[in-house]
């Protein structure tokens, strides 16, 4: 597992995380009641502190009252301002020491401010869901908001018994008492704090498919009226699940849920081992059915690969992008070279300003990097050829597994599998702006 974590602040986010310590493990202990929106929370953040020795460090935590803060059991001091929580211990910590912060929070949870809207946690009508990409994590608990920071996670939600809650990971206990229901989840692979997805509401629950012996439980928690929609439109995932699994390597989690909710939603969103769909991403006739191969192959790119800071995000992107046309060649039998004309033609009419390895925040998410992204693999699919450019893809995943990336990362990788250079293929499509040629073939 490599991480490579950026010696400074995040370029686009300079405001989120602090690079002096990482995380561990998070063990978070929530309280949620949906008609007042009203959470409590209690963290155990368990961390190493990094070369120097930690005199204050910093937390990032939305608009909530603070009800205590420790660190290794003793009351720190604190601020909370502007979205930080910048913790004081009683003694500092030493470099290279584990120690371990407490805190307790409450209130009304809502989005965060973005360029993109608010992000993180959304009231439903009838429930609530976190889709915290990028920077929306700190919107319903505190954390070091960083995406290289990777750590395990163990989730208790109590909420109202009519409610389902669904996280990513393995569901360890469900236990009812009296009027509520207390769900804890598991996920032991290092997660980025944007990746924990959470979702609470009136759910229906299937299985997708039969696994089998050793296959990977693939579940869909669906508003009941949908369910017959949401068993066509998401019939095909298992035959994704083993066609990536061919392509990329073995799933790299324990198992994978989707959720539909009763509302539409702009874009589906990917949690690790979780994908949140609106209603509107179901028709009944598969009319969605390449945001489903999509946001399943994040969870090999983009969440178990994971990138070192923001200005990567076409490893995560660009990849999902071309599992899009390959599962068409293979399901449909359309070769992912006609998805990529189409691409490269709508790429030649628009502005050629986007640098893959650098957008720039306000283009990071520019559809042009998703479109661009996907060509650049395919070119490397053409120049290396099937054979070694699938034996690539899977020792990228197998390679970095649970670990954090970086553009050059990539790079380097791909020429150690390539039989002739491909720096001039990569200096066009991944750090040049103007579009190169279609790739042949």
């Amino acid at each position: 597992m490599a991480v490579q974590q950026s010696a400074g602040p995040d370029p686009y986010f300079p405001a989120n995380g602090d690079p002096r310590y990482r995380v561990h493990r998070y063990e978070l202990t929530l309280d949620y009641r949906p008609g007042p929106n009203r959470l409590g929370g209690a963290a155990r953040i368990n961390a190493i502190a990094g070369r120097a020795p930690l005199t204050e460090f910093q937390l990032n935590l939305a608009d909530f009252r603070i009800g205590r803060v420790r660190v290794d059991g003793r009351q720190a001091h604190y601020t909370h301002r502007g979205g930080r929580l910048r913790i004081r211990p009683a003694k500092p910590v030493r470099p290279g020491a584990a120690f371990t912060v407490e805190v307790h929070w409450s209130g009304n949870p809502r989005p965060v401010n973005s360029p993109w809207g608010g992000l993180g946690w959304e009231e439903l009508g009838d429930g609530a869901l976190v889709a915290s990409q990028p920077v929306g994590a700190p919107s319903w608990y505190p954390c070091n908001d960083r995406p290289a920071d990777k750590a395990s996670y163990l989730i208790s939600v109590t909420t109202p018994s009519a409610y389902s809650v669904v996280t990513g990971g393995r569901l360890l206990t469900r236990t009812t008492k009296a009027s509520t229901t207390t769900w804890v989840y598991e996920q032991a692979a290092p997660t980025s704090s944007y990746l924990v997805g959470l979702v609470i509401g009136r759910y229906q629950t299937v299985l997708l498919g039969d696994p089998g012996p050793g296959g990977v439980p693939q579940h869909a928690h669906i508003p009941a009226h949908l369910l017959a929609d949401v068993s066509r439109d998401f019939a095909r995932q298992p035959a994704m699940m083993e066609l990536f699994q061919e392509l990329f390597g073995p799933y790299p989690f324990d198992e994978y849920a989707v959720v539909v909710t009763e509302e539409d939603l702009d874009v589906p969103v990917e949690a690790q081992g979780l994908s949140l769909f609106g209603a509107n991403h179901v028709d009944g006739a598969r009319g969605s059915e390449r945001l489903v191969a999509h946001e399943l192959a994040h969870q090999w790119f983009g969440n178990s690969v994971s990138v070192a800071d923001w200005r990567h995000i076409w490893l995560n992107e660009g990849l999902a992008k071309y599992a899009e046309w390959l599962w068409s060649e293979r399901s449909d039998g359309r070769p992912a070279r006609q998805p990529a004309a189409a691409a490269h033609r709508l790429l030649s009419s628009l502005p050629q300003d986007l640098r893959l390895a650098d957008p720039g925040r306000k283009a990071m998410f520019d559809d042009r990097l998703y479109e661009r992204g996907g060509l650049a693999v395919h070119a490397l699919r053409r120049a290396l050829g099937d054979d070694v450019f699938f034996r690539m893809l899977r020792g990228w995943t197998s390679l970095h597994r649970g670990g954090a990336v970086t553009t050059r990362t990539f790079a380097a990788h791909v020429a150690r599998f390539a039989p002739e250079p491909v720096e001039e293929l990569l200096d066009a499509w991944v750090y040049g702006t103007a579009l190169p040629p279609l790739p042949e073939g």
